[in-house]
């Protein structure tokens, strides 16, 4: 039986209809085709490298002379420089804590360093510092959490530093992991980093051939790892262990580059630490080639900054005063470069003040993931990512929080003063500081006074203005008090209260 053709009036009544659907298909692809092309995948990977100690002014594209980063260098170029980018706490486990949560130290409760036991700081000073902060609670929401139920594969690779050392400095405990908080895989290699020595102590004594670099294994694991992502969307948190101490590096002939341009009365160990800043630089070189040769540079977010600021026995933070472990400019102040290709518009600038706090919900925004639910002090950047000279508009001032004494060790015969580019460890004490605007007043616990500076017209914090500017000291000295107290911050308190 042949089934009867419909008349051609009717057919000609689909045409219409027909017509209209190829129209918005070919919209729809067109618009798909156009987005690409233009970098604007709404879901990009990410890659976040943490460096461990790096200067402000380590870099050559933040006007370092001496140093030779040219891999860092072509971030900036293709990316942005953040010039007034801050670390949420002048030393490791707080600063690492803070970036993963978007939670102040203050917030966390998590100032200072992780330790082996429980207990506190037990030097003859005014004030007892809070307790140590062991582990970060496994209660809090990390970056490796948020993006994971986004849909991303996680990756962290490198160092931790949130628990207490397990088997081992900087081990990784079987509870309190990266692998416990949202990261899908990943290793604590030390790569061929001088830590790596502790368990192959030959290393050191094996230079590696001019215009080599050792062999890297914390580096292949995490490039295996993007070579394994083509397919699907991913997070690498690569967490370098360079520059930190201890300072030695195998590459002779770059020690023996960094001594030729170094000052004649330079101790050796600085020109050992150029060799460490410049193998840095060559290691997230593997990682730009890697994703260049993947095809998944375009469609990929990288953002490198510092822990805090640079250890003053071995850099200079010049010309931002003090270092790693107070709240002066240097030990706070951090490199920060964001490249991602058609979003990001290549070699600016941006001057906005932002910190560490601020990556959690940037790369929730970018990645469609929704952000963790509670209180907050980071902001997303994505505005600042898009237009450098975006207004950006914060709920929560910027504050930083650090109610210990530093160095730990020999306190009482360390210098009082913090200086300026001295390589000198001084004497740090109980103190928090707050940033509004271009004033930044600081807040010293053993007596209650108070430094204010207008980092406008003095960034090395040189003249103290607060007697001069009475009714902005007290304003900002409030707001950074109410801050505390909103957050429950741990204070330091009289000894024998």
């Amino acid at each position: 039986m042949r089934l009867k053709a419909a008349p051609v009036s009717r057919r000609l009544r689909f045409v219409p209809h027909l017509v209209i659907m190829l129209i918005v298909l070919r919209s729809c692809v067109s618009q798909q085709v156009f987005a690409v092309e233009a970098g604007e995948s709404s879901q990009p990977n990410i890659v976040f490298i943490l460096a461990d100690d790096l200067s402000w002014s380590d870099l050559r594209c933040y006007g370092n002379s001496i140093h030779d980063t040219p891999n860092l260098d072509r971030l900036a170029h293709e990316g942005i420089r953040f010039t007034q980018a801050y670390a949420p706490a002048p030393i490791c486990s707080a600063s690492r804590a803070a970036i993963l949560t978007g939670k102040t130290p203050a917030r966390l409760n998590f100032e200072f360093v992780t330790k082996n036991e429980p207990g506190g700081q037990t030097f003859d000073v005014p004030l007892q510092s809070p307790p140590f902060t062991l582990d970060l609670p496994l209660a809090e929401v990390t970056l490796g959490e948020a993006l994971a139920r986004g849909g991303y594969h996680t990756g962290f690779f490198g160092k931790w530093h949130l628990n207490r050392h397990y088997r081992g400095y900087l081990g990784w405990s079987p509870t309190h992991s990266p692998l416990q908080q949202g990261f899908v895989e990943g290793h604590s290699d030390f790569g061929s980093h001088p830590y790596a020595y502790r368990s192959d102590k030959a290393l050191r004594t094996q230079p590696v051939a001019d215009g080599e670099y050792p062999n890297d294994t914390l580096i292949d694991r995490a490039v295996d790892f993007i070579g394994r992502q083509r397919d699907e969307r991913f997070f690498l948190y690569l967490s370098q262990y360079f520059v930190h101490d201890p300072v030695h590096s195998r590459c002779e002939w770059l020690i023996r580059k960094y001594r030729d341009r170094l000052p004649a009365d330079t101790p050796e160990i600085r020109a050992s630490y150029g060799a460490m800043v410049e193998t840095l630089d060559h290691l997230v070189g593997r990682v730009l080639t890697t994703l260049d040769e993947a095809g998944l540079a375009e469609n990929t977010l990288v953002v490198l900054m510092s822990d805090n600021g640079g250890h003053p026995n071995y850099t200079t933070n010049a010309p931002l005063r003090g270092s790693k472990w107070n709240l002066y400019e240097g030990g706070i102040r951090v490199p920060l470069l964001a490249r991602w290709p058609g979003r990001a518009p290549a070699g600016s600038e941006c001057r906005t003040a932002v910190h560490g706090c601020d990556l959690l919900p940037t790369f929730c925004e970018v990645s469609n993931s929704e952000l963790p639910t509670g209180e907050r002090d980071g902001v997303s950047l994505l505005p600042l990512l898009k237009d450098p000279m975006a207004k950006l508009e914060r709920t929560q001032p910027l504050v930083w929080h650090f109610p210990y004494y530093h160095p730990e060790r020999k306190f009482e015969t360390s210098p009082k003063e913090i200086g300026v580019g001295d390589f000198v460890t001084g004497q740090t004490r109980p103190h928090s500081a707050i940033r509004s605007g271009d004033w930044k007043l600081l807040c010293f616990y053993e007596d209650d006074h108070v430094e204010l500076y207008n980092l406008q017209i003095d960034l090395a914090e040189q003249h103290n203005v607060a007697a001069s500017q009475p009714e902005i000291a007290r304003r900002l000295k409030q707001s950074l008090s109410g801050y505390l107290t909103s957050v429950s911050a741990r204070l330091p308190v009289a000894i024998g209260n």
